[in-house]
């Protein structure tokens, strides 16, 4: 379940980015754009950020993984699931982590414990991450949806999207980023749930109000 309501803005100014590929960068500008300062990083290092730092304006700045997971008042981790190690972890105690990722076995080799049904790819991380507060999210919507499709609340048109986590609070917050960013948040349960919305999935990349995602999510079958 979702905790109680969260205002997310002014004590919540900063959004770091572990990962600046196709969904971060979406991300990060659906964040300047909601009053939002970004702190993005990449495994290449600062300098390779040049051109999306010029493009995303003042409030944006390049910064190694460390700093910006240090900087974040959110952080989102947004990276291949393969790499899930080495996200920073002392930065980000304490601290609300959203996961985009998805496990593809093709890129990321196997995980036994994911393949067998034992753990999600967020429970792995979060179990990286034990003194953070994971919350799986924004993974299984095309990254040029994340600004094109949004759309205020009360549109027939506003998509409904699935997250999943461990701690009430953190998934209030989520949540209401999610409204800011012109998204509906459909509560999918815990991290063990969150093979619900993974690839293959019926919820998976569905384009579907609140209600039809939640109905997605029952139909799903592990």
């Amino acid at each position: 379940m979702l905790g109680p309501p969260v205002t997310v803005g002014p004590s919540m100014t900063t959004i770091g980015f572990i990962g600046s590929g196709h969904i971060g960068s979406q991300l990060a500008r659906k964040a300047i754009e909601s009053g939002y300062d970004v702190v993005l990083s990449n495994s290449r290092g600062p300098e390779t950020l040049t051109a999306l730092i010029a493009e995303l304006g003042p409030r944006a700045r390049a910064a190694t993984a460390v700093e910006a997971a240090a900087a974040a008042d959110i952080a989102v981790v947004t990276i291949p699931f393969k790499a899930y190690l080495e996200v920073p972890v002392e930065p980000l105690a304490g601290k609300v982590v959203i996961d985009t990722n998805n496990y593809y076995f093709e890129r990321d080799g196997r995980f036994a414990a994911i393949d067998e049904g034992a753990q999600t790819s967020s429970g792995l991380l979060q179990a990286h991450l034990a003194s953070s507060r994971v919350v799986k999210a924004f993974n299984g919507i095309q990254a040029a949806d994340i600004t094109a499709d949004a759309h205020p609340a009360g549109d027939p048109a506003r998509r409904g999207l699935p997250i999943a986590g461990d701690d009430p609070e953190a998934k209030a917050t989520v949540a209401a980023l999610l409204d800011q960013f012109g998204f509906d948040a459909v509560d999918a349960g815990s991290l063990a749930d969150s093979w619900r919305f993974q690839r293959d999935m019926p919820a998976y990349g569905a384009k579907a109000t609140a209600e039809g995602m939640r109905e997605k999510l029952a139909a799903a079958v592990r």
